[in-house]
């Protein structure tokens, strides 16, 4: 007979194997629930999608599925009043709307034409496809203009997204230039000039309004490469942008965000198909107004502006000027208004721009810069030799040597000799046709020969034999240019009283420089 103890423990022991058969069972019935779970998930009918249109009778809706309109029935938990035109919804196997779900982010990107009235908008779906769309819902209140691209379902008719393209910020520069007048030499005149014509309508428009003066609506900078008429340009941005801030009294950093320096890519703006590029002129003042709405200076820039405004009916291009032209003239003096935009045109062959476009009233002023004189030549060079540069000489005396080597007439420096048709001739030195960027670069040799001497011996700063020989290399190195050139060219450059009553025959290189430069070399080896 068991004892009371064998029983109990016996007893556990059963109890523990009963609970284990229990988690078995309980474990089953789980694998069993989610298998037919899953089963009757495979077994679902497929759901399909719609584009809701409208809300038709009671809680009937019209929907766009599968190229068909229908009226469907929606689903209870489904809230109608929060249903905008080109919303998706998910339906059931009987076609009813049970859920609304997040908008598809693909389809056809189409350029606007136009805004209708009534919501409507008008858009180019191809060069001969012009279609009437109904907006979604989310564009209901935003401004479309002409020229704006948008994402449309064409199958549901409906306008469905705005897209912020980036062809014209391709094209353009926005932020203003971190670039001062101090930061220029030579020019002074010039700078005087441009703040006259820019500056001063802006911030004395009272003044302006008193006298009845009307600003400029654009200025021209022409005058050899190099010269600084691109600086000049982002300067007048800078400066401008600094006189707004003290009149407004807002804060720089506020009057930088919200002015703009449109620096367009002129070249880039062309394109094969027909329309394109008045198009992109059209977007370019069209950014300028919105950046302007808000009282901001806004300046467009075109560099080399005889790339895109030639004149027409040359024949020298494929006479694109035509339409370009006329599409600048329209955006200039046209009926929309271009308060706080001012453009500034740049070129060294102002003689090919269209003279429609440089007549007053449209770009107002002209200003030639000229190429940099002793004077400014000197001011030029004391901007790249400042104190912080590393020197064994005195400064001053060093720019002396600079301008002296620079600026001289002696036979050494001769360059080209220009012989016109009526048996004249005239010599040009190498000081005729110095730039600023000449300039820079002849200083930046100069800098360069001081980095290789102190690393090959040791001594420490700039001396007049690294001037004199960066002016040496800068000379040689263009004395072949002038064989290359048309002569016509050289009589523009010359610039000689009579130019245009005498026709240069031809450009003899003299080529001096690299004369003494042989005969010093043959020295040093003898």
């Amino acid at each position: 007979m068991k004892t009371y103890a064998e029983m109990t423990a016996e007893l556990e022991k059963l109890a523990a194997h009963n609970e284990r058969l229990v988690g078995g069972l309980r474990s089953a019935r789980a694998q069993i629930v989610e298998l037919k779970s899953d089963l009757e998930r495979v077994g679902d009918p497929p759901n399909s999608y719609a584009t809701f249109l409208r809300r038709a009778e009671g809680t009937t809706i019209d929907v766009l599925h599968n190229g068909r309109r229908l009226r469907v029935a929606t689903a209870a938990s489904l809230d109608l009043d929060a249903l905008h035109p080109g919303a998706e919804l998910r339906l059931n196997e009987a076609l009813a709307a049970v859920e609304a779900v997040p908008p598809g982010d693909a389809g056809n990107v189409v350029p606007v034409v136009e805004s209708l009235a009534d919501s409507r908008v008008l858009v180019a779906v191809a060069p001969d496809d012009t279609r009437v769309l109904r907006r979604a819902g989310e564009l209901a209140e935003e401004a479309l203009h002409p020229g704006d691209h948008v994402l449309v379902d064409l199958k549901a008719q409906l306008v469905m997204e705005r897209i912020d393209r980036a062809e014209i910020t391709d094209l353009v520069l926005e932020q203003v230039p971190d670039v001062s007048f101090e930061e220029i030499g030579g020019l002074g005149e010039q700078i005087e000039a441009i703040r006259d014509a820019v500056e001063l309508p802006f911030l004395q428009q009272d003044l302006y309004r008193t006298y009845g003066l009307r600003p400029p609506q654009g200025v021209l900078l022409y005058g050899p490469p190099g010269c600084g008429k691109t600086m000049i340009a982002k300067a007048v941005a800078h400066e401008l942008v600094l006189r707004s801030a003290e009149v407004r009294g807002v804060s720089v950093a506020e009057a930088l965000e919200n002015s703009a320096f449109l620096n367009v890519k002129g070249p880039e703006l062309l394109n094969k198909y027909v329309g394109e590029t008045e198009r992109s002129i059209r977007l370019v003042f069209e950014r300028a107004r919105e950046k302007a709405a808000a009282d901001h200076p806004v300046v467009i820039f075109f560099d080399e502006m005889e790339a895109l405004f030639r004149t027409r009916g040359t024949g020298l291009s494929s006479d694109v000027e035509t339409t370009i032209v006329p599409q600048l003239l329209a955006e200039i003096d046209g009926v929309e208004g271009l308060d706080n935009v001012i453009v500034i045109g740049a070129s060294n062959r102002e003689d090919m721009i269209d003279p429609a476009i440089l007549r007053p009233g449209r770009l107002d002023v002209k200003i030639r810069v000229r190429r940099p004189n002793q004077r400014a030549g000197r001011e030029i060079l004391g901007l790249y030799l400042d104190d912080a540069v590393p020197m064994r000489e005195s400064r001053e005396a060093l720019l002396d040597v600079a301008v002296r080597e620079i600026y001289d007439e002696g036979p050494d420096s001769a360059f080209v000799r220009l012989e016109f048709s009526d048996g004249t001739h005239e010599t040009l030195h190498f000081r005729d046709f110095v730039s600023g960027a000449t300039l820079r670069n002849i200083t930046d040799r100069a800098k360069k020969l001081a980095v290789k001497d102190q690393l090959s011996t040791g001594s420490v700063g700039l001396t007049s034999q690294h001037l004199i020989d960066a002016i040496t290399a800068e000379f040689v190195e263009n004395e072949d240019m002038p064989s290359a050139a048309h002569p016509e060219d050289w009589a523009r450059i010359s610039g000689t009283p009579g130019g245009s009553r005498r026709r240069v025959e031809a450009v003899v290189p003299l080529q001096g420089r690299s004369r003494a430069a042989d005969a010093s070399f043959e020295e040093d080896q003898r």
